[in-house]
C-alpha cells in the first residue's frame, strides 16, 4: 500500500508541476501581438523613409503615403519617431514653412508626405539613427487611435528638395 501511496502521490506532484508551468509561461499568440506594430482600420502607411540631416545637429525629415480607405474623415494629431526627442508636421507653400498642428484626410483619399510639400521634421537625433537602418513612426490620430508603421533610415542627399530651414 505504501509504494502505491508514494507513486500516486509522485504522480500528483508532477500533475501539479506542469499545470503550474503552463499557467506562468506567456503563450506565443500575446507575445506576438505584443511585438506587432499598430495599425488603424482603414489607414494604409507606405513608402517611409525618415532622411537624416546633411548638418549633425540640424533635423532630419520624413517622408510617406497615408491611405485612408475607412468610410469617414480621419485626422492626423501627432507623429512619434523612435529616436528623436521631438517631430513636427511642416508644410511647405512656395519659399514659406511652417508648422502643421493637424492634417484631415478624407475617406478614399491618399496623401503623400514629400519634400518640398507636407513632411515631418525630426529634431534631435539618437545616436542608433544610422542610414541603412530602421526606427518606428507612430501616428496618433484624434480619435486617439494609432498606426505605426517601419521608416528607412537615408543619408542625406535626396532629402528635403533644396529648403533652407
Amino acid at each position: 500500500m505504501t509504494i502505491r501511496m508514494t507513486i500516486a502521490a509522485a504522480a500528483m506532484l508532477a500533475l501539479c508541476a506542469c499545470q503550474q508551468a503552463k499557467q506562468t509561461s506567456p503563450e506565443p499568440k500575446a507575445e506576438a501581438s505584443k511585438a506587432a506594430p499598430e495599425g488603424k482600420p482603414g489607414i494604409t502607411i507606405a513608402g517611409g523613409r525618415l532622411v537624416m540631416p546633411a548638418v549633425a545637429g540640424n533635423p532630419g525629415a520624413a517622408y510617406f503615403q497615408i491611405d485612408n480607405s475607412a468610410g469617414a474623415d480621419v485626422v492626423l494629431a501627432a507623429i512619434a519617431i523612435d529616436g528623436t526627442e521631438k517631430t513636427e508636421i511642416h508644410q511647405t507653400a512656395g519659399d514659406t514653412m511652417s508648422k502643421v498642428d493637424s492634417v484631415e484626410i478624407a475617406p478614399s483619399t491618399s496623401i503623400k508626405f514629400e519634400p518640398g510639400q507636407l513632411h515631418v521634421m525630426a529634431f534631435n537625433l539618437a545616436s542608433t539613427i544610422k542610414a541603412g537602418g530602421t526606427t518606428e513612426m507612430t501616428i496618433t490620430f484624434a480619435d486617439g487611435d494609432k498606426a505605426s508603421a517601419t521608416l528607412k533610415i537615408e543619408a542625406a542627399g535626396g532629402g528635403m528638395g533644396g529648403m533652407a530651414h
